[in-house]
């Protein structure tokens, strides 16, 4: 089997791609800022699977984080092929209340670094004979959602693209656009959730088995669960206003 980088892989999604990737026989390499967190899963991942994880700390948002993860893509030494773009915050306060500094970031890193990985990853697994990208969108990329639907778009709409432009050669790019998911994602941010109804969210193991699923049948977009591509076909039909209201539940 392959090897294959997470971003993002301390925990939740990331965290749940590395567990699955690994049950399939693929070997890991696990990025994150926490490496402590990043340590203790490379741990359980070779004991439980049997797999060589590999541990690579790095801030993404840095020039020496990015450009460390974009050597390993380049390495030929245990050569990776599939790549997961995961890493990713979302901002609570409201886009005129909140410092343009931390919007920049976020835009940074939900933005620039999939499309400075991907750029990097593309022709390289071209040339190992193919690969995949999986892209770590939202269904908040599909409805009115502040500057992080807005990111979510954008990356959406590149993963479309890409999977056209780039299938011929054997590299499939794929957006995953979960809704709510059970993971930190929310907590990190501090925002109270005790009012969501407990049928909007999903669970990280379905997202991620839905993801791959996808991924690996070379499509290039997939909306876990058929109550959110229900969600994603209204917002073609509602008023903008109306996902607006619906899009502040969360994620």
């Amino acid at each position: 089997m392959s090897t294959a980088l997470v971003t993002g892989a301390s925990a939740g999604l990331g965290a749940e791609f590395a567990r699955q990737l690994a049950a399939a026989g693929h070997d890991l390499v696990l990025v994150a800022r926490d490496e402590a967190r990043l340590t203790a899963l490379a741990a359980d991942l070779q004991r439980d699977h049997g797999v060589r994880a590999e541990v690579l700390p790095a801030d993404l948002v840095t020039d020496e984080g990015l450009a460390a993860v974009r050597a390993r893509i380049e390495q030929a030494a245990d050569p990776v092929t599939v790549l997961v773009n995961n890493a990713g915050y979302g901002i609570p306060t409201d886009f005129v209340d909140t410092a343009l500094a931390d919007e920049q970031r976020m835009l940074q890193l939900l933005v620039e670094v999939p499309m400075a990985l991907s750029h990097v990853a593309i022709p390289v697994f071209a040339g190992r004979g193919g690969g995949h990208i999986v892209n770590v969108s939202s269904v908040a990329g599909f409805i009115p959602r502040g500057t992080y639907g807005a990111a979510k778009a954008w990356l959406t709409s590149f993963s479309r693209w890409a999977n056209t432009r780039y299938r011929s050669r054997g590299v499939v790019v794929t957006a995953v656009c979960p809704g709510l998911v059970r993971t930190e994602f929310h907590g990190r941010m501090k925002v109270d959730t005790r009012n969501v109804p407990g049928f909007a969210w999903l669970d990280a193991p379905l997202v991620v088995r839905e993801g791959l699923a996808a991924a690996f049948a070379g499509r290039a977009v997939v909306v876990p669960s058929k109550r959110y591509r229900t969600v994603v076909a209204l917002s073609k039909a509602l008023p903008d206003r109306l996902m607006a209201a619906a899009g502040r539940l969360g994620h």
